[in-house]
């Protein structure tokens, strides 16, 4: 007798991955949340705001899935899935609301998509949204046994008259960057083509579980700074590093000044050069030690540098903004 299990897929291992994936759920439910994980959509009740824009945001974790399948880590890229969404809605001033994910796979593992959903979950926690529902899909004969593909998408809310758009940013307003934890979430195609053996000498250990630290979320830290101070524009540093990410903020007629003596560069991506590639390359891919970055006015500087260093982040001035059609420039 032909059934569904011989075609490939477990729906017994399907309710024992939505029941843990409940479990982690309900951890991040917040006050708008009035749908529970289940049913055929999440509602989400909008509150306190008077002029709200939707602001939604989709990504995914790329192939640094490859390297946390082969290290058997799969907790971290969860992590990952929420911080590359809820970073870029981030920079047009929204609080990130609510979040939903897609986990995709050859063959399901209840253990291995639990650890992919707490981590999700532990990065809606760090984001302050909730983690409203998703799909799991078992694909057998499209993705290999043992693989994953996740995405996911974050919706946030602004007061329309609070929009950070770049239409305030003027020549001499300064840039902030606040540090990476590490690579973040894009140029891992590279990443794996340079390193061909995790076990690998980095300052003593092994690269392997340096290769996965999680994307920083800087929500938290960015609505503190966001209630005090005026923020003229903001960038969250991925594909294509500071180089394309930075002029986004700005209009056209604006060009950005980052020193680099001032950036701290982490030391994976020396790491990485040693392998063979150019510094040009290299900031033209990786964040390079600076994961976001905030323009401001100069005389609000010392203010966001000291709540900067009340947080959990390290950042300072990189640079500054001034007439040009250069886009960015590294001196």
């Amino acid at each position: 007798m032909i059934d569904y299990r011989s075609s490939g897929v477990n729906r017994d291992e399907g309710y024992r991955t939505v029941a843990s994936i409940k479990e982690h759920s309900k951890r991040t439910s917040t006050d708008g949340v009035l749908s529970t994980l289940g049913g055929f959509a999440a509602l989400f009740e909008l509150k306190d705001y008077k002029e709200p824009v939707l602001v939604s945001g989709t990504d995914g974790v790329g192939t640094k899935l490859k390297i946390a399948f082969e290290l058997g880590i799969y907790d971290t890229v969860g992590i990952d899935c929420v911080a590359m969404c809820v970073n870029d809605i981030l920079c047009h001033g929204a609080k990130p609301l609510f979040f939903l994910d897609y986990l995709a796979c050859g063959k399901l593992k209840s253990e291995e998509a639990a650890a992919i959903v707490k981590g999700i979950a532990d990065g809606c926690l760090e984001a302050g949204c909730a983690l409203t529902g998703g799909e799991t899909a078992e694909m057998p004969g499209f993705y290999s046994n043992g693989e994953y593909d996740i995405a996911g998408f974050a919706v946030g809310a602004v007061e329309k008259s609070a929009i950070i758009d770049g239409s305030t940013i003027r020549e001499g307003d300064l840039l902030i960057g606040l540090d990476s934890l590490g690579i973040h979430s894009n140029g891992f195609s590279l990443v794996r083509k340079l390193v061909d053996d995790l076990n690998d000498d980095f300052m003593g250990k092994p690269i392997g579980p340096e290769l996965l630290k999680p994307t920083a979320i800087y929500v938290r830290l960015i609505l503190n700074i966001f209630e005090k101070i005026k923020i003229k524009g903001m960038a969250h540093i991925t594909g294509g590093g500071l180089y394309e990410n930075v002029p986004r903020m700005f209009r056209p007629e604006y060009e950005a000044v980052i020193e680099k003596k001032k950036l701290n560069i982490n030391p994976v991506f020396e790491y990485l050069m040693d392998k063979g590639v150019t510094e040009d390359e290299m900031f033209h891919t990786f964040n390079m030690g600076t994961g976001f970055v905030i323009c401001i006015d100069p005389a609000d500087e010392e203010e966001v540098l000291s709540i900067i260093t009340a947080s959990d982040f390290m950042g300072r001035s990189i640079g500054y903004v001034r007439k040009g059609e250069d886009s960015l420039c590294l001196v």
